[in-house]
């Protein structure tokens, strides 16, 4: 099968990038699932997976725009950002890596990130976000209650970093807050800055466990399955697709600070070997690639968009 992959960001990514991240490992996976792969990204692109054709950033917008950079013999395009106009061939599907404004209406073929995400927009059709397990450090060693705590993503309050902030403040038990913003810390708290790649995987590995408090409906939490794939429990509220990523054997949920902090109180007798196993078993590059690769079938054959496989801790 020949798929196209288009991409209206540069790859691979700079900085943080969850949604380019994820494309390169869709790539990457469809490619060792035997698929052929061609890369529609701007300029600047390099994804040894793929071929890649470059395309101007103003010519994404639209279906008709890029039609043109499409190669002749693919079978289905899967684009990676809203388009207005659907080329009209070959078949194509989106992915949708946000919230949609409410009462919006998904564009035709959208593929969403988690079932909470699918069903929030009145669809049943999604596919979980997944990581190469090579990319990080995976620390069996069972954790210790002195080792630091580590909050990875925005400091905006709609990611719950103030409840780790005050959580270390009410405990004294150490935080690393590691964000591209630069705020003032004091006492226990340390902050490190924008982190990635060797950096980030050393300070996920050797965490205690990661706060994920979510104070808003995450499409999916891909930060949650880098701390699960490096053996790292994580802490988290129950909101958007978290209930979906974290059962209580690789981590806890909760509602309120003070649950929160008590369940940090024992957040490390999870067992790191349980939580990459669990990310194995859900969120790879090739579990996430071998769904597309399933999703893109049924559209050849039906025309249609099958439903997604959630895990088993979505009730049925």
């Amino acid at each position: 099968m020949h798929i196209a992959v288009a991409s209206h960001q540069p790859l691979p990514a700079k900085g943080y990038g969850g949604p380019q991240r994820v494309i390169m490992a869709l790539v990457r996976g469809l490619a060792t699932l035997g698929a052929r792969v061609t890369l529609l990204a701007p300029p600047g692109t390099r994804v040894s997976e793929a071929t890649v054709v470059e395309v101007p950033p103003r010519k994404f917008g639209d279906g008709t725009t890029l039609a043109p950079y499409i190669p002749r013999d693919t079978d289905l395009v899967h684009v990676h950002f809203p388009l207005r106009h659907a080329p009209r061939s070959p078949p194509f599907v989106q992915t949708v890596h946000g919230n949609l404004k409410g009462g919006a209406p998904p564009s035709p073929n959208s593929i969403f990130l988690s079932h909470d995400h699918a069903r929030r927009h009145k669809s049943e059709t999604f596919v979980y976000n997944g990581l190469d397990p090579a990319d990080y450090v995976f620390r069996r060693f069972a954790k210790r209650a002195e080792q630091y705590d580590l909050f990875l993503g925005k400091l905006h309050s709609a990611k719950g970093y103030h409840w780790a902030v005050e959580a270390a403040k009410r405990t004294g038990h150490r935080l690393i807050v590691a964000g591209g913003w630069r705020p003032s810390f004091t006492g226990s708290v340390k902050y490190v800055g924008e982190v990635d790649g060797t950096t980030k995987a050393a300070l996920l590995a050797r965490a205690r466990c990661l706060w994920n408090p979510a104070q808003w409906d995450e499409p999916f939490g891909l930060v949650s399955v880098e701390a699960l794939l490096s053996g790292t429990p994580v802490l988290g509220t129950r909101r958007g697709a978290l209930p979906e990523l974290v059962t209580p054997a690789v981590g806890a949920l909760c509602d309120t600070m003070d649950e929160i902090i008590a369940a940090a109180d024992r957040i490390q007798t999870r067992d790191p070997a349980a939580c990459r196993a669990h990310a194995e078993r859900f969120f790879t590059h090739l579990v996430m690639a071998g769904e597309y690769l399933r999703m893109y079938q049924h559209v050849l054959e039906t025309g249609t968009l099958p439903a997604g496989r959630a895990t088993p801790s979505v009730p049925a």
